[in-house]
C-alpha cells in the first residue's frame, strides 16, 4: 500500500482497525474474505446505513453468509473509494444520547454494473450467492434493470443452482411484486423456461425500510477523519432508529428467524408499515423539503422547529392521513418521526430530499388525498402541501435565490410553473391536471383544485410562513401548541 504523506492521512482500511478500535470505534471483529452471500444492486449511503449495517450484525453474530457484493450502478468514484478502503467505512450514528462511530465491514467487493456488467452477471450466479437486495429508487426500476438481473439468473438455472430472495428495499407500493414482474418478464425475452423457472424458484418478498440517512458533507468525512484518525471517503451520518420490516417470503424458510434475531421485522403482510411510512414519513418529508427550499430553511432539522411547520405535520399526520392507516400504533410513529425531523445531527438536505418530486408524489400524497376524501376527512393540509410543491418548481426561493432540481420531469414542470407564476388558477390548472402525479381522478375534483388555489394565492401573497400561520388559525386548523414528542 502506498504510505501517505502527513498532509495526507491513511485511509481506512483493514490493516488499521485495530488502531482505530482503540480510539473507542466499534470495529467489524469477524474474518471479512470468502464468497460473499448477498448482491446488492444500488450502493448509495442508505444501503450502507441501513441493510449493510444489518449484515454487519449478523456478521458480528458468526454467520459468515451475509457478506456483501455491492455494486454501483453507475457512481463509479464511490466504488472505487470503497475499493481502496478494503469496503469499510464509518457511519455516525446520532441519537438523543448524543453521537457514536462505527466501522460497517459487510461490503466485501465492489462493482460497477454500467462498467462491469460482466463482474455482476458473475456475482448474480455465484454458489455462495443466497440474496440480491436492491435499492435503486423509484426512478431505478426500468427495464435495463430486469435485464441485468434475468442475465444473472439464467446463469444460475444453466448451472442447476437454487433460485435467490430478492428484496427490492426501495419506495415501491407492493415492491417486491413490481420487482417480481419486472424480472419474470426480462426473463420472457430470453426463454420462456426461464420466466417459468424465475417466477416458482426465487422469492420476491415485499419490504419497508425506514432510517434518515442524509447525504455526505465534507464536514461528516472531517469528522470522521478526526473519530478514525484516517480518512475515511465514504463516511456517512444517520440517526439512532432503523426499521426494516420485510414479508415472510424466502427461499431458504429459515432466514425468517436469523434476520429477526437482528432486530427485522418478518410479518405476513408488509402493506400497513409501508403504507405508514410511504404516507407519514415520506409524504412529510417531501412537503417540508417544498417548504424549505421556497423559504430559505436549508435542512429538515430547519423546517421542523419553526412552530407553524411543525404544527402544520403534526396536523396533517393526525387529522388527515394517520386516521387512514392500518398500522396499530401510528400514533406512537407520528411522534418518533417528529422527534427524527428534529435531531440536529442529521443536517438533512431538503433539496436532497426534493430530489425526484415527480416519482416520489405519486405514493405519497393522492392516496392520502383520495382516502380522506372519501372518508370525510379534511384534506386542507395535503392541499398545501400541493401549493408548495407548485411554488418549488419555479426555482427559486422567496429571496430571489435560484436553486437546481433534480427530477426527470424538471424541465417541463418548472416552464408549466414559471409560465403561470403569480396566477395561483393557472399553475394549478396546468400543473394540478397531470395525470403522472395525480393520477386520473383529483385532476377532474373541483373541490381539491380549489383549495390547492387557495393555498397556492395565500404563498404568493403572503409567503410561506405566513400562509401556514394563516392555516393553523383556519376553521380547520389546530388550536393551541402541538405537544412535545
Amino acid at each position: 500500500m502506498t504510505i501517505n504523506s502527513a498532509l495526507e492521512p491513511a485511509l481506512l482500511n483493514n490493516a488499521g482497525l485495530t488502531a482505530i478500535a482503540s480510539r473507542g470505534v466499534t470495529v467489524p471483529s469477524y474474518v471479512r474474505s470468502g464468497a460473499p452471500g448477498v448482491v446488492h444492486l444500488g450502493l448509495g449511503a442508505f444501503h450502507r446505513a441501513h441493510q449493510a449495517l444489518v449484515f454487519d450484525r449478523l456478521l458480528q453474530r458468526g454467520d459468515t453468509r451475509w457478506g456483501v457484493f455491492g455494486v454501483a450502478m453507475r457512481n463509479s468514484a464511490l466504488a472505487d473509494s470503497l475499493r481502496a478502503q478494503d469496503g469499510l467505512y464509518a457511519v455516525q450514528v446520532a441519537s438523543s444520547a448524543g453521537c457514536q462511530w462505527q466501522v460497517g465491514g459487510a461490503i466485501w467487493q465492489t462493482a460497477v454494473a454500467a462498467r462491469e456488467p460482466a463482474q455482476v452477471i458473475a456475482a448474480i450466479a455465484a454458489p455462495a450467492t443466497r440474496w440480491l437486495t436492491l435499492t435503486v429508487t423509484e426512478k431505478g426500476y426500468v427495464p435495463e434493470l430486469g435485464r441485468l438481473i434475468a442475465s444473472g439468473l439464467a446463469a444460475r438455472q444453466a448451472a442447476g443452482l437454487p433460485g435467490l430472495t430478492i428484496a427490492s428495499c426501495d419506495n415501491l407500493v407492493g415492491n417486491g411484486r413490481q420487482l417480481q414482474a419486472l424480472c419474470v418478464a426480462a426473463a420472457r425475452q430470453l426463454s420462456p423456461a426461464l420466466a417459468h423457472w424465475v417466477a416458482g424458484k426465487c422469492a420476491f418478498p415485499n419490504s419497508m425500510v425506514d432510517r434518515i440517512v442524509p447525504a455526505a458533507t465534507p464536514q461528516r468525512l472531517a469528522a470522521a477523519r478526526e473519530a478514525l484518525g484516517v480518512a475515511d471517503e465514504a463516511a456517512l451520518g444517520t440517526e439512532a432508529f432503523w426499521e426494516w420490516v420485510i414479508e415472510r417470503r424466502f427461499v431458504e424458510a429459515g432466514d425468517a428467524g436469523v434476520l429477526a434475531a437482528a432486530g427485522v421485522t418478518v410479518v405476513d403482510d408488509v402493506a400497513p408499515f409501508e403504507d405508514a411510512k410511504l404516507r407519514l414519513l415520506n409524504g412529510s418529508h417531501t412537503v417540508m423539503a417544498c417548504l424549505g427550499a421556497v423559504a430559505g430553511w436549508p435542512v429538515i432539522g430547519e423546517c421542523i422547529t419553526q412552530p407553524a411547520v411543525r404544527s402544520f405535520i403534526h396536523g396533517l399526520m393526525t387529522q388527515e392521513v394517520g386516521p387512514q392507516l392500518a398500522r396499530p400504533d401510528w400514533p406512537a410513529y407520528r411522534d418518533a418521526l417528529l422527534a427524527r425531523f428534529a435531531n440536529p445531527a442529521l443536517q438533512h438536505s431538503v433539496h436532497q430530499i426534493a430530489t425526484d418530486s415527480s416519482q416520489k408524489i405519486p405514493q405519497r400524497w393522492p392516496p392520502s388525498v383520495l382516502g380522506a376524501l372519501r372518508a370525510g376527512l379534511p384534506v386542507d393540509r395535503l392541499a398545501f402541501a400541493a401549493a408548495a410543491w407548485m411554488r418549488y418548481l419555479r426555482g427559486s426561493d422567496e429571496s430571489g435565490r435560484a436553486y437546481a432540481m433534480n427530477d426527470p420531469m424538471a424541465s417541463q414542470l418548472q416552464a408549466l410553473a414559471l409560465a403561470h407564476a403569480g396566477d395561483a388558477a393557472a399553475s394549478v390548472q396546468a400543473l394540478g391536471s397531470l395525470p403522472a402525479i395525480w393520477g386520473e381522478v383529483l385532476p377532474r375534483d373541483q373541490r381539491w383544485l380549489a383549495l390547492v388555489t387557495r393555498s397556492l394565492d395565500a404563498i404568493d401573497g403572503l409567503g410561506v410562513l405566513a400562509a401556514l400561520e394563516r392555516l393553523q388559525a383556519g376553521p380547520d386548523g389546530e388550536s393551541g401548541p402541538v405537544p412535545d414528542s
